[in-house]
Order: C-alpha cells, then sequence, then structure tokens
C-alpha cells in the first residue's frame, strides 16, 4: 500500500489538460451508468459553521477504483492561521477491496475542484466559438482561488486578457505566478471583479448571498463556494448546471434557496451527463448567461486520486507501506 502527501503531488508534474482529461473520462463513465456514489453523510458538532463529510464511492471504466475521501471543512480556522480544509483519501482494489493508497492532502479536493471547472470552461469556450480577450474574475484568494487562477492560465493561457482578483484580506502577491503579474488587477470590491468579466468565479467562505445584480451578458458564472448569490439572481440565468441535483440542493446552498424561494426545479437544470454525453450546451446562443453549481462529486476525487496513485507508482514517488 502506498502512502502520498502533499509534497509527493507536488512532485508529479501537474498538466492541466491531462488532468481535466481525466474528469472528462470521468464524464464519460458516469454516463455509462458504470458507477457507485450513495449521497455523502455530513458530520456536525458543536459550531455549526463546520463539518467533517464522508465521500465514498466506485466509478468503473479503465479507472477501476473505489475509495473514500474524508474531509474536514472549518470555516474559522482561517483565523488561527489554519487550513480552513483537511482531507484524506483511501483507494480501495475495485476487484478485491484491498486498500492500494493512502493521500494525506487537501490538494487532491482542490486539484478536482479547478478540475471539474476547467472541463466546463473548455466545453463553454468551444461552444460560444471564443477565441482571445477573455476576462476573467475570481473572488476569493485562498487555495481554491488560487488554484483556480493556475488552471485557467494553463488552459487559456494568451487567450486571458486580463485577471480580476478580489478577497476580504489582502491578497499575497507572492502566490500569483510572475509571468501573469502583468494581467492581474487587484481590485477593492467584489463589484470589480464581477462586472463584465466573460468567466466568474467564486471561491469564498461565505455563509450568507450578497450578489443579486445583473452579471456581464453571455458569462459563464462559476459558483464554487455555493454560499454567495442571492435567490432572485435565478432570474439573469439562462442555462442552469449542477454536478448532481440531489447532492447541491441541501445544505442551504444558493441552489437549494433558489429551490425553496424561487421554485427552481430539477428539471429546469442541466447535469455533466447532459453536457458532456447528451450535448445539451450545443445550442448555446453568444447572449446566454451560464451558471455552474459544484457540490463535488466523489468519483471525481476517486478519479484524480488514482490518476495521481498511478503517476507515483511509475516515478517511485511516495512511501510504500507494505
Amino acid at each position: 500500500m502506498y502512502y502520498l502527501e502533499t509534497k509527493n503531488l507536488i512532485e508529479s508534474p501537474r498538466n492541466w489538460h491531462d488532468i481535466i482529461n481525466v474528469i472528462e473520462k470521468a464524464i464519460a463513465i458516469l454516463a455509462n451508468n458504470d458507477f457507485a456514489q450513495p449521497v455523502k453523510p455530513y458530520l456536525r458538532y458543536g459550531d455549526a459553521a463546520n463539518r467533517i463529510i464522508a465521500m465514498p464511492a466506485f466509478i468503473g471504466g479503465d479507472i477501476d477504483i473505489a475509495g473514500i475521501k474524508w474531509i474536514a471543512s472549518f470555516p474559522k480556522n482561517i483565523e488561527l492561521g489554519l487550513k480552513r480544509a483537511n482531507s484524506v483519501t483511501i483507494l480501495n482494489n475495485a476487484q478485491t477491496g484491498e486498500p492500494e493508497c493512502i493521500i494525506n492532502s487537501t490538494l487532491i479536493s482542490e486539484i478536482r475542484t479547478a478540475a471539474v471547472s476547467g472541463a466546463l470552461i473548455k466545453k463553454y469556450i468551444s461552444l460560444k466559438n471564443l477565441k482571445t480577450n477573455f476576462t476573467v474574475g475570481i473572488i476569493g484568494f485562498g487555495p481554491i482561488g488560487q488554484i483556480h487562477l493556475n488552471m485557467i492560465s494553463d488552459i487559456l493561457g494568451e487567450k486571458v486578457q486580463k485577471i480580476y482578483l478580489y478577497d476580504l484580506r489582502d491578497i499575497d502577491k507572492s502566490k500569483i505566478p510572475e509571468y501573469l503579474l502583468s494581467k492581474i488587477e487587484i481590485c477593492s470590491s467584489f463589484r470589480e471583479a464581477y462586472d463584465n468579466t466573460d468567466i466568474f468565479i467564486t471561491a469564498t467562505v461565505s455563509d450568507k448571498p450578497y450578489i443579486n445584480t445583473k452579471p456581464k451578458t453571455g458569462s459563464l458564472q462559476l459558483n464554487i463556494s455555493l454560499r454567495d448569490y442571492h435567490s432572485k439572481f435565478l432570474q439573469y440565468v439562462d442555462v442552469m448546471i449542477v454536478d448532481n441535483w440531489e447532492e447541491v440542493c441541501r445544505e442551504k446552498t444558493d441552489i437549494e434557496m433558489m429551490f425553496l424561494n424561487e421554485n427552481l426545479k430539477k428539471e429546469d437544470t442541466i447535469d455533466l451527463i447532459d453536457v458532456f454525453a447528451n450535448n445539451k450546451l450545443n445550442q448555446l446562443k453568444d447572449d446566454n448567461t451560464v451558471m455552474f453549481n459544484p457540490m463535488g462529486m466523489a468519483i471525481f476525487d476517486m478519479a484524480i486520486g488514482n490518476y495521481y496513485y498511478r503517476q507515483a507508482k511509475n516515478k517511485n514517488i511516495g512511501i510504500q507501506l507494505i
């Protein structure tokens, strides 16, 4: 059995195009119904803002791995100088159940989150036939915001004209790759990062909504942190995408609030199978505003964990325990 930690994942080359390809392959397997993924339970105690989530899953196809991610999210850790999220992923042989790898790293979660965003960005751009001069806004510049910046710069490259960053805290410029500094504008309000951007990403720890104005027509709204938009924002959305309705329509997410307050229903949304396998975005119009709401699917964590496990074995990275 292998043991991997953050430094082992960093030692493995990170090619976002390859990683996003893993997500696209996983969606194809999902479309073939070759998976198992129960609704994840939340463990809560003490401070209601804290949660530890169990994410078990099996994904078949040529990935063929089972496992579980155990992830804790304690938002107030930031005030203590600690990471908000901490997680461990265990991969099991799908045929025998034997544990094959333990990955002690929140980085797997961060990479998975950004890779799913990247897959949708690639699809969105290809369907709208957009070539260059993208503007991107990111609010929240913790680990999730930083890894989205890294991913976007990799997959869009010179197509990005400007990237607007905003955080309630001072942004640490050392976290911005030097080659991107000329394209970065650090904003004094979230509206500066939100207005007139083609791709807008929420990566905050907000527990209450604050976005209630019309976005740029035809923009892609990546609602990664899930608790930033007022319910009435629904009126501005032409295409509403979720990764999994049953997962995302709970825990006081923006989707659940839109369900409760604005009568948003499952049939009003499309999911990733609809986007990538059923081509339901193919008629996307230039003025259509798209919103994506990912709660996080365990099959993607297993797929990304397996990708890094196989890389580590091939390169003799990590520790072989037994």
